[in-house]
């Protein structure tokens, strides 16, 4: 597996974002994180089009996924994710403030990887962060090419 790593945040809260970003960098978990800030340009990212068309890198290690974002919401950007065949087997986590059955079960039937609430305690949502950063950017063994694959 490449040493390089990528976490794709895709989150329009601005204060979720500095907090994500915080935790992922006091365990040095990523290379580098990119954030997007809506369900769209988080698909743009993913197939290289529009601002992200010229990017030359890899896909990211795990796309962490807010559930409800502007233009197109995460449940959305799963099931396009899930239907290609590039992008289907990147591992994404939904961190939502969500509680709700139909958005946890909808996500699962979707074929997320893992299901998040964010807690409102903010020590407890760094180290939600950092765990989840652990894991998927660490531990976790991706598919063979995975990382290196370019739409």
């Amino acid at each position: 597996m490449s040493p390089f790593k990528r976490i794709l945040l895709a989150e329009d809260n601005q204060h979720d974002i500095e907090l994500t970003l915080a935790a992922l960098e006091e365990y040095n978990l990523a290379n580098e994180v990119v954030v997007v800030r809506d369900g769209a340009e988080a698909l743009d990212y993913l197939n290289h089009r529009g601002s992200h068309a010229t990017h030359a890198n890899g896909q990211p290690v795990v796309v962490l996924l807010d559930l409800k974002m502007p233009k197109v919401d995460g449940l959305e950007v799963l099931r396009q994710m899930r239907a290609d065949p590039a992008l289907k087997f990147i591992p994404v986590v939904m961190i939502t403030s969500s509680r709700e059955e139909q958005d946890l079960v909808g996500s699962y039937q979707l074929g997320v990887n893992a299901y998040v609430v964010k807690p409102v305690d903010f020590q407890k949502f760094i180290q939600s962060i950092k765990q989840v950063g652990f894991f998927w950017a660490l531990i976790n063994e991706p598919p063979p090419g995975m990382m290196k694959r370019n739409s």
